[in-house]
Parts: structure tokens; sequence; C-alpha cells
């Protein structure tokens, strides 16, 4: 290796890596999983988490195999279009731009639903929802300094909220609810591939991969530990809460939460009806928010700062200004108009991510090995494991279309 990947003597521990990578991944989406895994209840959605948690770690490492050719710094942007070219790397900036801005929408949506739902008292669905689009955009206007403090705080609260509400209600788990043993003849196998874009959404950190190559001085063993680390820890969080969800709710009830919009405060409702106690149905209300709120500050800023690159705003006041409008108006109108798409948002985020995340990583990694041979880290199973990666974009992308074209059959 060159000597400008020269190790230093100390390098960070892979455990912070691996806390990058779990708390990008770990976010509101969670609370879609138990609703879109209904259909294929609580052994079909294991079996659904390992496969996908195992093709976007095959793809991140694609992606660390073809960092490691560039030098500190280049983004994630760079290496599609010196690989790839200005075609792809138009159609990687759009898939990424379009993601960021529906998961706005989907998080107003969502918190429009759950102050709705908590706080009651006349307060309207789209009301709450303007109010908590207006609340977080301030915060990402004030500065980045901002969303970090209020991140750090959400995320120790959430921490806290979740091992307590999680903790009560895992001793309440009924194996008859857990295995549907009271209908012993259900169909779960047709509703597979529905769900398989919204699994997707929640394993999302590609865009991480570049910068741990520069965090980690091209030293690819730290970063494989992180990747490794931080998406195991994301897969025992989602396989936790399957278990807790899907061993108190029947699956019966999960079509009252669908023909409701899959919102946040449906599910929320849903758990508070079967919890022995009104504080657990407070930490989880309470969870609920914070998880939701760092999400939704964490993507809005991305976006925030993606759109001023993109239009070259100022950094003063009227700059920040102007970017905030451009990320905050359109998905605010959106949420104002369609309030219960939150559901709906997350699988066309899991369609436009299957794009950067799943596709132009193995493409990323053909051409790199083209261009660059053997020499150096190489993700292990040769062109199947690109073909395995690249089939698992297409089954996704498949899905959803067959999805919106009536063309799968759908649990509600």
């Amino acid at each position: 290796m060159s000597s400008e990947f020269a190790v230093p003597a100390t390098r960070p521990s892979a455990f912070g890596g691996a806390m990058i990578i779990a708390g990008t991944a770990v976010g509101a989406g969670m609370f879609s999983i138990p609703v879109v895994t209904s259909g294929v209840w609580f052994s079909g959605s294991v079996m659904l988490l390992a496969y996908t948690w195992l093709c976007m770690l095959l793809s991140g490492l694609l992606i660390l195999e073809v960092a490691l050719n560039y030098p500190a710094g280049a983004s994630f942007h760079t290496l599609v279009r010196d690989l790839l070219g200005r075609r792809w790397s138009l159609i990687n900036g759009l898939s990424i731009a379009f993601v960021l801005y529906i998961l706005n929408y989907a998080y107003i949506s969502a918190g429009g639903s759950i102050i709705a739902h908590t706080l009651g008292g006349g307060l309207g669905q789209k009301s709450a929802g303007l109010a908590f689009a207006v609340a977080v955009a301030l915060v990402v206007w004030l500065s980045t300094r901002a969303v970090d403090r209020l991140s750090t705080i959400l995320i120790g609260g959430m921490v806290i909220s979740f091992a307590l509400s999680i903790g009560n209600l895992f001793t309440q788990v009924q194996p008859a609810l857990l295995f549907n043993s009271a209908q012993p003849g259900s169909d779960y196998a047709p509703y597979a591939l529905a769900a398989l874009p919204y699994l997707l959404t929640s394993f999302g950190y590609h865009g991480n991969v570049p910068g741990l190559v520069t965090y980690y001085h091209h030293q690819p063993k730290p970063v494989v530990r992180s990747l490794v680390g931080g998406t195991l820890i994301a897969l025992a969080i989602y396989l936790l809460w399957q278990y807790v969800v899907q061993g108190n709710i029947s699956r019966d009830a999960f079509r009252t939460v669908i023909a409701e919009g899959g919102n946040i405060g449906s599910l929320m409702k849903q758990m508070g009806s079967v919890s022995a106690s009104p504080l657990i149905t407070t930490l989880l209300n309470a969870f609920s928010y914070m998880a939701l709120a760092s999400s939704f500050l964490g993507v809005a800023l991305g976006l925030f700062d993606y759109l001023a690159d993109v239009f070259r705003l100022g950094n003063d006041r009227g700059g920040r200004a102007r970017s905030a409008l451009l990320t905050f108006a359109p998905p605010t109108l959106g949420a104002l108009l369609f309030p219960d798409g939150f559901l709906y948002a997350i699988g066309f985020a899991g369609l436009a991510a299957t794009v950067w995340a799943v596709i132009v990583p193995a493409l990323l990694a053909r051409a790199s090995r083209r261009r660059h041979g053997r020499g150096g880290f190489r993700v292990p199973g040769g062109p199947a494991v690109l073909g395995f990666v690249l089939a698992f974009g297409v089954i996704n992308a498949a899905a959803h279309l067959l999805s919106l074209a009536d063309l799968l059959p759908v649990y509600h």
C-alpha cells in the first residue's frame, strides 16, 4: 500500500465505527417492520431480515473495496462518477435526493400521527405534522451543532426508554401470538416479496462507508469490523422489536394498523392496548417520539447540506433560510395533502435506495476490478457475490413495482 495510506501509531477503535453504522441504520423505519411483515409473521420476518442483512452488508463491503483505491476524502459521488460515468452519477444523485425527500415526508406524516394520537385535545394530524416540521426546520436552520446536540440527547433518551419498555413487554410475549397458532392454515409465503423493499430501507448506511475508510486510514480490517458489528447490532434490535411487537399483538390486529395507513401512531395505539402498565405505554410513546425526531433531524440535515451544495447557497442566515425552505417545504406540503403516507413513503424510499445502496455498489465493484486488477482488499466470492447482490436489488425493485401495480399479494 502506498505511503499516503500509512497507518498512524494509534488507530480509532472499530467499536466507534460500529456505533456510527448502527446509529445510521436504526431509526424510525423500524416501526414499519412489524407492519410490513405482518403477512409473513414472525418466522418469515426473521428469514427476510437475515437475507436483507446479508445482502446489505455485502453491498457495503463492495463499496469499501472500491473506496480503498481512492485518496482520503473521496465521496460516494466521486466513486460513481469516476468508475461509472456522468449518466450513472446523475441517476445515483437523483436516487439519493429522492430517498432523502421521501423520508422527510414520511417522518412529517408519522410525527403528525404520533402527536395527534398522544396529545389529542382536538389537535388534528395535519396541524401536528406542520408543527413538527417547523420545529425540526428551525433546529436545522440554526446550525449543524444544534442538530448534533439535540440528536445526542435524543439518542440517550431512546436507549433508556427502549430498554425500559421492551424489558417489560418482553415478559408478556405470548407464543400463541408469536407463532399464530390460532390460525394453523394461514398463508405466509405469498406476502414475502412485498415486504422486502421496506426492510432494505432499515439497513441503509452505505453513504458512511467512504468516510470510515478515511477515518481508519485506509485500513480495511477495522472498517470490515465496523460494518459487520454495526449491521449485526441493527439486526439484533430489529429481531428483538419483532419478537416483542408480534408476540403481543395478534396478526389480525395489524389489519387495523394497515387500514389506518401504517403510521406509527396506529401501531403505538395497538401496543398501548395490550400493555399492562400505563408507564410502559408512556415509555413506548416517548421512544417513538425520540426515534422519529432523531431520524428526521439526521435525514433533514443530510438533504439540507446536499441542496446547499447543489445550488451553491451560502451558510449565512439568508442562505440557510433558502436551504431550509427547499428542504422542508415540498415534504411538508405532501404531508398536509396526504397525511397517512408513512408506510407508502418507506416503500418508495426502499425502491430508490435499491439503486444507490445495492445496484450501484455491485456495478462499482465490477468496474473497479476491471481497472485495478486483483491487488488489495477484495470481498470474497468473486463474480457470484456481485450477481447475488445485483439479484437482490432487482428482486426488490421488481417487488415494489409489482406491488404498485397490484400484481403481488399484499396483506391487508
